[in-house]
């Protein structure tokens, strides 16, 4: 007999929200602010560059190393402005430090048409919420004023545990806030292994979200698979009855 669902676990950035506007025009709009004139594509190519140095050297944002979200961030945009010959350490500073606590307003995220109906038809369920995901503490701050916050019951950042996905301690932490075993639980998200292989590998229903049609792995039968969250509802209804 198959154990009915009770939770339903999301990731965020990329499922339910994305960010507005590209990181070199988030990023050349603070510089215009302060003097500087950039371009967005240099902008653009300098951020990946120092995203993946900082993710390669720095992996979770460092949290074994010493640093946290806020001081591994400021380094990636130090990093990024450094890469398009911006050398005043003060500058760079004050450019990180804004850039950083800009990403936790609300105009910086744009929340997808169908997640808000999606939380709350999974609630209308019966179902509780949580929040499994990479990313940093200001993750709440943005959940909030994004208007999403109250339809969980609560969140796991990678920064707070320690581990990030695919790293399947991070689901072990979100069941034990479940108090379920994992076949009482699915997990929502966009990325094939940190998603769909890593909540399998526990015994979570997976479920892979591609709103682009960009997946193509052979070993993700269509009934996992998402072209929108609009579709969800009906699959979890599936798995409770």
């Amino acid at each position: 007999m198959r154990a009915p669902l009770r939770w339903v676990l999301w990731d965020v950035k990329d499922t339910l929200l994305k960010v507005r506007a590209s990181v070199g025009e988030q990023y050349c709009k603070e510089a215009e602010r302060l003097g500087l004139s950039l371009s967005h594509k240099e902008v653009d190519a300098a951020f990946r560059q120092a995203y993946r140095h900082y993710s390669s050297r720095y992996p979770n944002y460092g949290i074994t190393q010493g640093l946290d979200g806020q001081s591994w961030w400021m380094g990636v945009v130090r990093g990024t402005f450094s890469r398009c010959r911006v050398q005043d350490p003060a500058l760079l500073n004050t450019l990180a430090h804004n850039l950083y606590h800009n990403f936790s307003n609300a105009e910086n995220w744009e929340v997808f048409p169908d997640s808000k109906k999606a939380l709350e038809s999974c609630s209308s369920l019966g179902l509780k919420l949580g929040v499994v995901s990479n990313f940093d503490s200001r993750l709440e701050a943005i959940l909030r004023v994004c208007g999403l916050l109250s339809h969980f019951s609560f969140l796991i950042t990678s920064e707070e545990a320690g581990v990030a996905k695919p790293n399947t301690a991070i689901f072990y932490q979100a069941l034990q806030k479940c108090g379920v075993p994992a076949a009482n639980v699915a997990h929502i998200g966009d990325h094939y292994v940190n998603d769909y292989l890593t909540s399998w590998s526990v015994g979570i229903h997976g479920f892979l979200l591609d709103r682009k049609n960009e997946h193509n792995q052979h070993d993700v039968p269509k009934e996992h698979r998402l072209s929108s969250l609009v579709e969800l509802p009906s699959r979890l209804q599936q798995h409770m009855d």
